[in-house]
C-alpha cells in the first residue's frame, strides 16, 4: 500500500485509513478526505476535479472513503452528506464542507497548502 503522491488514495479498510492518515501526519503533510458514495451523483461529478487537484497539489494527502464502505470512519467524523470534504493537519480538523464545489475545493486547498509554505519560510 504505498502513497501514491499527486494520486487520489482510495481507503477500503479502517486499517488502510489509519495508515493513511498516519503517514500524512508523520510527513507533516494536509491531508484532504472526500467522503463520497458511489450512488451519488454530485460526488461522480467532482471526483475527476477531485483528481486533477491530487495532481497539481502532490504536497497534501488526497484520500477517498466511501461512506457505506467505512461507515466507522464517516460516523467518526460525523458525515452527514456526501460529498463532504475534510481538510486535516497534524490531526487538527482545519476546515470541511458538504457539496461538489470545485472552486471551493480549490480555494480551500490553496490556502491550506499556502499557509504552509508560508509558516515554513517563517520558521526559517
Amino acid at each position: 500500500m504505498a502513497a501514491a503522491q499527486g494520486a487520489v488514495i482510495a481507503c477500503h479498510t479502517k486499517d488502510e485509513f489509519d495508515a493513511q492518515m498516519a503517514k500524512g501526519k508523520e510527513a507533516g503533510k494536509l491531508v484532504i478526505i472526500d467522503f463520497m458514495s458511489p450512488s451519488c451523483p454530485f460526488c461522480l461529478e467532482i471526483a475527476p476535479v477531485y483528481a486533477e487537484w491530487a495532481k497539481k497539489f502532490p504536497s497534501a494527502v488526497f484520500l477517498e472513503v466511501n461512506v457505506f464502505e467505512l461507515k466507522e470512519v464517516a460516523k467518526s467524523y460525523n458525515i452527514q452528506a456526501a460529498p463532504t470534504f475534510v481538510f486535516i493537519r497534524d490531526d487538527l480538523t482545519l476546515e470541511s464542507f458538504v457539496g461538489a464545489y470545485p472552486d471551493k475545493l480549490r480555494n480551500t486547498i490553496k490556502e491550506f497548502i499556502d499557509n504552509t509554505s508560508a509558516a515554513s519560510a517563517s520558521s526559517a
